[in-house]
């Protein structure tokens, strides 16, 4: 009965929920959809006391970098949104297994140093979320270390049996582990043990940690980790309705504490699955789904997956609430995916900033680092420099982890002055998106082309329309022509160069139907290989 109930309940949530038209903008959608976020992993970042290891302190010295608060600049990144990876005190280098969710982890600094962060990333117009890490914690933390004495409140604040119930988790590994004659569940290892959320206690435990990161930390929301997980019901072991009904109630509690906090949930699951997390239990979600869509379109230049997975965003989600991405901390850097075809990244660049949703770009992953799997070789330090053993990166000896095997020409130093490199593409379309409210909020309409290399798409809201066009062959093409039966665009318009042509560009307008489209629409003759042009028809 209470499985049906909480069905009920999320059914209900989900059918509240408008699903705007494809074509319809809003000049109403949240301050994230405003942004665009990077997620930092601290200690790979910047060593600011020359130990080999990322802090906050090196995070402060290098915020320049990302914006330096001056917005008639364009040589930072223009990044308005820093996620942390976790910066509690945790056990192992990563963070996700915490120890104690109110300190900071003493390599990476002070609660004084992290206030600092905080202060110079909002002077700079930067929000700033944290991981926080609900679904379990260390072995060591003193929570699961007084419920292995079964002392009180603690003993059931951790999923326990007195036998092994014998079955395997959702991915085939071992989540049963013996302690004396019990068991305790860890979905991802024997180190990580699961928190019962089923616990009141343990949940008003929680609901007091995020009031300490918003008011007393100041951040401006969080990025939750592994929230698919939270609740099991059996072998039922993801995406439970009893998982969205407490993640529900956690974002209640956020949004009581600060109204206009943000929760981005890693749901790592299909679209399908994570769309009823959207907006009740999470704010935004990472769509899975699209960021390979989008990194394999770049690869196989054909822009179909694109179009296909953003169409199927703007259908499951309310109009923006999804986090795009092409690659994280968990999974192979995008470019070691390209291969290193720096062309191929350029055109994934371009189809992630161009496009809806709330853009989350990795550390490095703007001017091409590469690494794969395991997890410490896609969360090298920073290449601020081509130097084979620091990188740049610190001035002790040898970094906390070796500076990746692969791509070390792929560095912020060589790239900087070079207007034709990776670095300058990021900086370029980061900087127009902030400039330009259609690209971050401004409805989406694929075009027609008779070409299959090319993706072509207007972005628009009531004050401006954005026509972008991504050739993604390795070949320049002549016959594309664009069309469009039906669209926003009235009377007649002009054409104006934005981006990837010079401004002074004479370009022609596109003839309109009646319906306000256009047909076999060329504003150029010929557009060159891996190229992206974005004009403003006004």
């Amino acid at each position: 009965m209470k499985k049906l109930l909480i069905i009920g309940v999320v059914l209900m949530l989900s059918l509240q929920q408008p699903r705007l038209a494809r074509l319809q903008a809003s000049d109403q959608l949240p301050w994230w959809n405003d942004r665009v976020f990077y997620e930092v992993f601290v200690r790979s970042f910047y060593d600011g006391n020359g130990d080999g290891i990322g802090d906050l302190r090196g995070l402060i010295d290098k915020l320049d970098y990302l914006n330096d608060g001056d917005p008639n600049t364009t040589d930072d990144l223009g990044i308005t949104g820093l996620w942390l990876m976790p910066v509690q005190e945790a056990t192992r280098y990563h963070g996700y297994d915490v120890m104690d969710y109110r300190a900071i982890e003493r390599q990476y600094g002070t609660a004084d140093d992290f206030r600092e962060l905080m202060a110079a990333a909002h002077a700079r117009g930067i929000a700033v979320i944290v991981d926080l890490v609900l679904n379990h914690t260390s072995v060591l933390h003193p929570w699961f270390q007084a419920s292995l004495r079964g002392e009180a409140p603690y003993a059931d604040w951790y999923v326990w049996r007195d036998s092994d119930p014998g079955y395997l988790g959702p991915d085939g590994q071992r989540v049963w582990h013996q302690y004396e004659d019990r068991f305790y569940y860890g979905v991802f290892w024997e180190g990580m043990p699961d928190l019962n959320l089923e616990n009141p206690a343990l949940t008003a435990a929680l609901h007091d940690i995020a009031t300490f990161w918003l008011d007393d930390m100041g951040v401006d929301g969080f990025r939750l980790d592994a929230v698919k997980h939270y609740v099991e019901d059996g072998e039922d072991q993801i995406n439970t309705p009893e998982t969205i009904a407490w993640a529900t109630g956690f974002s209640q509690h956020v949004h009581a504490v600060k109204p206009d906090a943000l929760t981005v949930g890693e749901i790592w699951s299909s679209s399908y699955d994570i769309a009823p997390y959207v907006p009740e239990a999470v704010d935004i979600a990472f769509e899975f789904d699209l960021a390979t869509a989008l990194w394999t379109s770049a690869q196989q230049r054909n822009p179909g997956g694109a179009v296909s997975l953003y169409n199927r965003a703007l259908d499951l989600y309310p109009p923006g609430q999804f986090a795009a991405f092409l690659t994280n901390h968990d999974q192979n850097r995008v470019m070691s995916e390209l291969r290193g075809d720096v062309d191929a990244a350029r055109v994934a660049a371009s189809l992630l900033l161009t496009g809806p949703g709330v853009p989350f770009l990795y550390y490095g992953e703007e001017i091409g680092m590469m690494g794969r799997k395991p997890d410490e070789r896609v969360r090298t330090p920073m290449q601020w420099t081509a130097d084979p053993v620091t990188a740049g990166f610190t001035e002790a000896a040898r970094p906390w982890e070796p500076i990746a095997t692969e791509g070390l020409e792929f560095n912020v130093a060589a790239e900087t002055g070079d207007p034709d490199s990776l670095l300058s593409h990021y900086r370029g379309l980061i900087h127009l998106r902030n400039a330009h409210p259609a690209l971050r909020t401004g409805a989406y309409l694929p075009l027609e082309s008779d070409s299959r290399r090319v993706y072509a798409f207007l972005r628009h809201d009531d004050d401006e329309t954005l026509l972008v066009i991504v050739n993604m062959d390795r070949q320049p093409t002549e016959d594309y022509a664009l069309t469009m039966n039906t669209g926003p665009l009235s009377d007649s318009v002009q054409a104006e160069a934005l981006y990837g042509l010079a401004p002074e560009t004479a370009l022609p307008a596109p003839v309109l139907n009646a319906m306000g489209g256009f047909d076999d629409y060329a504003p150029l003759p010929q557009l060159e290989a891996r190229q992206t042009i974005i004009i403003r028809l006004r």
